[in-house]
């Protein structure tokens, strides 16, 4: 990261950055996207095993995820400010915590895991794949919340494309794996979807080993020696994270699990419902990635400007971001609009579940509009470390408003399993509109604040 003076300069900056993320998303939820069609080609039980498995995981992951993710603000508001010394310390206590929150997830897991597959009225097989293929992906999950801690501080210095090239080398490895354990290739035996558990577990082990010799290996990160001399855990610490990083988890949470809930309450439709459910939201999330990159991108822009307290340049940003949210929402519509089918043909040869998925994509249209917008404001939003109101509203819009309206068409209209994505979209709608209305109270306060300290 650089200071910068010009439009032009910070368009060429922010796409510097934007680009390698974008790539890194994409990739990491083709990981997933390769899961679900690679276990679709198995049968309808895998791909709604690995569907089931995934909409218990999801929420989870990204939800702690939230909590690491606040290791980039502090980061790049350090490095905005010129404190480059407190930066290994950080690092080194977000490791810690990610360590802590990876086994506290595996514990709780291991106790409610049989709980809750039980409570959903599921095929007896697609209870099973989804039961194995998360006690398998288990295995990855500590080395995968580590990971993204270093892959933070790697963001946060502005070093996007790095992260980029780890990831592009380890999938291709991912689908190698999926490849022999999902189908039984090269000696192993076919386990169906589980084997998408396997093969993801195995690949986040590798994605940690790669971070870890980047950082201790390459510059600029050798430079900050984030593995020499290391200090104790230190609960104050972990605290200043949590502060930032439970309401981004939660405000996470609460957007990712509203789509799980739905997959769960659709549980009572039969398998080809389930399925072409999963297959059309699975693209949809892919394209997710795009507006989530710009998010992620600005979080990093506007958390250095605001810790060199250059506001009119973090606005300069996040203006950048809205404007980017309207090209993103054309262009993820059009792409839904036009390779409908062809997408829904790439998860399932069942002609009828590739009529359903045909019509849940439609709504997808829908949906991704507000999501455009919403994902690049909540990571402007949290370049100035602005948080708890971001919680408040994802609870509301989507829990409050989204999944009850959803579940009223569902079971009081024609529309049965549609209704529950025209919750999503009327809930996605009112927490857009609201970021919206919040960043520009957040932009006009830090300017207020500037000009009475220089006044």
């Amino acid at each position: 990261m650089h200071e910068t003076t010009t439009l032009k300069e910070k368009l060429k900056l922010f796409t510097i950055i934007l680009v390698p993320i974008l790539i890194t998303q994409v990739s990491m939820y083709l990981m997933n996207f390769f899961d679900t069609v690679m276990s679709g080609q198995a049968g309808a039980e895998d791909l709604a095993g690995v569907a089931i498995g995934s909409s218990l995981w999801v929420p989870i992951f990204t939800g702690i995820n939230g909590i690491l993710l606040a290791i980039t603000p502090i980061i790049a508001q350090l490095v905005g400010a010129k404190a480059d010394n407190e930066v290994p310390k950080k690092v080194q206590q977000g490791i810690y915590l990610a360590t802590a929150l990876a086994v506290l997830v595996v514990a709780v897991g291991a106790l409610l895991l049989n709980p809750i597959l039980q409570m959903m009225d599921l095929e007896t097989e697609v209870r099973h794949v989804a039961k194995y293929y998360l006690i398998f992906l288990a295995a990855g999950i500590i080395p995968l919340f580590i990971f993204n801690t270093l892959r933070c501080f790697i963001d946060a210095l502005g070093q996007t494309r790095m992260s980029m090239l780890i990831i592009l080398t380890s999938l291709p490895l991912n689908i190698l794996f999926n490849y022999m354990f999902i189908f039984g290739k090269f000696g192993m035996p076919a386990f169906g979807g589980i084997g998408a558990g396997i093969a993801t577990a195995i690949t986040y082990w590798l994605v940690c080993l790669f971070a870890l010799i980047v950082i201790y290996k390459i510059q600029p990160f050798r430079g900050f020696q984030i593995f020499s001399n290391w200090v104790g855990p230190s609960l104050k610490a972990w605290w200043e994270q949590l502060k930032i990083g439970i309401p981004i988890g939660f405000s996470i949470f609460f957007e990712t699990s509203i789509f799980s809930a739905v997959t769960l309450l659709m549980s009572v439709y039969n398998t080809s419902t389930i399925a072409a459910h999963q297959a059309a939201m699975n693209f949809a999330s892919l394209l997710y990635m795009i507006p989530l990159s710009v998010g992620m991108a600005l979080t990093i822009a506007i958390g250095f400007e605001v810790g060199g307290k250059r506001f009119a340049e973090a606005r300069t940003y996040g203006y950048i971001g809205i404007s980017g949210g309207l090209f993103i929402a054309t262009f993820s519509g059009l792409v839904l609009y036009i390779f409908n089918d062809t997408v829904a043909a790439m998860y399932n040869s069942d002609p009828k579940v590739i009529e359903l998925t045909t019509h849940f994509i439609y709504y997808a249209i829908f949906y991704q509009l507000a999501d455009a917008f919403g994902a690049p404001i909540q990571g402007a939003l949290r370049g100035y470390k602005d948080v708890n109101i971001t919680l408040v509203i994802s609870l509301v819009s989507y829990w409050v408003i989204g999944l009850p309206s959803g579940w009223l068409l569902a079971n009081y209209t024609a529309l049965e399993p549609f209704g529950y994505w025209v919750g999503i979209i009327i809930g996605l709608s009112c927490g857009a509109i609201a970021l919206v209305g919040r960043l520009m109270y957040i932009q006009k306060k830090h300017m207020r604040n500037a000009k009475r300290r220089l006044a």
